[in-house]
């Protein structure tokens, strides 16, 4: 499937890391703002796509292969993650200075940790949320999302606003579709055993 951006484009806003000569010389054009990225053909970009509805009591697992996010140029990378409660997550500094990343949950434990270069982070988050955000106190633009599911039927949509939610059991299911400033919104859909759908979601600016 794909989000869609429908209405007027908006432009991302340069952001001004002069304030840490490590942030701005990583980017040899200025830096942007992440919250709304359109790409080929008004795909929406960092869109979760998730089953909200329709496992019933099933549990799952988490991965043993951890999730990653990167503090790469001063921005968080990927700026939405998603990952399975209780997978571990790692938190890697690629930067040539000292980050401080906040996860801010209402759901789960909030922690604060000090990252310098190359010193590794692992935490976990117990709960489900969607979703947290996350800032670093040292570098005020770093903004991201970090989504908690109970599930593995999950995904973040790409640059082009392309989504594969793959490996879904026949049945019916609420699919809800959430964006950091444009909302979220909901589809059900039927699936059969070895059917693959299609589903669109498009968001519109003040929507």
């Amino acid at each position: 499937g794909a989000a869609k951006f429908q209405g007027a484009a908006l432009k991302p806003a340069r952001i001004d890391m002069s304030s840490d000569p490590n942030c701005a010389n990583a980017h040899p054009t200025p830096a942007t703002t992440e919250d709304v990225v359109i790409g080929a053909d008004n795909g929406l970009a960092n869109v979760i796509i998730y089953v909200s509805d329709g496992l019933g009591d099933r549990t799952f697992e988490p991965p043993q292969q951890p999730a990653v996010i990167e503090q790469k140029g001063c921005q968080y990378k990927p700026h939405v993650l998603a990952l399975q409660a209780n997978q571990k997550l790692d938190v890697v500094n690629s930067d040539a200075t000292t980050h401080n990343i906040h996860p801010m949950p209402n759901n789960n434990r909030e922690w604060n940790k000090t990252q310098p270069h190359g010193m590794p982070v692992e935490e976990t988050f117990p709960r489900e949320e969607i979703a947290i955000p996350v800032k670093c106190n040292v570098h005020p633009w770093m903004r991201g999302y970090i989504a908690v599911f109970k599930n593995p039927y999950f995904v973040v949509t790409d640059k082009d606003g392309n989504f594969d939610l793959k490996d879904l059991p026949p049945g019916t299911y609420t699919i809800k579709a959430w964006h950091e400033k444009l909302g979220t919104q909901t589809q059900k859909i039927t699936v059969g055993a070895n059917e693959t759908k299609t589903l669109e979601f498009v968001f519109k600016s003040g929507s």
